[in-house]
């Protein structure tokens, strides 16, 4: 099972300042402990929403929207990928979790587990997505 833990963005986050170095060491130390138990499949930062677009789909038009973004509340600064026997696994893991804003200041966190490609309704075209590169060929 995987999960993915998301990082809710903040008026911070969204200045593009660097997190501090006690921060860093927290979240460091958090990942070399999944990383050592073999649960850790990927972690990152984003960079602020002024950096990024979106893409709108409205009855077959698409239309693309530069940000930067008013709700911070709706945004990810980060994640975290896990995969986990089970939920209650990932709930031990979470709970672990660094204040992700540091301890002192409001911070939220957002879990959602992922689809697995071998759930039922699976077929050749969910084989075609999960082979890395295959929309390349």
């Amino acid at each position: 099972m995987r999960f993915i833990i998301m990082v809710k963005s903040t008026e911070k986050t969204e200045t593009g300042a660097p997190p501090g170095h006690a921060l860093i060491k927290s979240m460091a130390a958090y990942h070399e402990d999944l990383a050592k138990a073999g649960v850790l499949l990927d972690a990152s930062g984003f960079q602020p929403s002024a950096k990024g677009w979106r893409v709108y789909y409205d009855k077959g038009c698409r239309t693309v929207m530069d940000g930067p973004f008013a709700e911070t509340k709706e945004l990810i600064a980060g994640y975290t990928l896990i995969q986990v026997r089970s939920r209650e696994e990932a709930m031990e893991w979470v709970r672990r979790f660094p204040a992700p804003m540091g301890e002192r200041e409001f911070g939220e966190i957002e879990v959602r587990q992922l689809y697995e490609l071998d759930e039922p309704g699976s077929g050749d075209a969910t084989e075609r997505f999960r082979e890395p590169g295959s929309a390349r060929r």
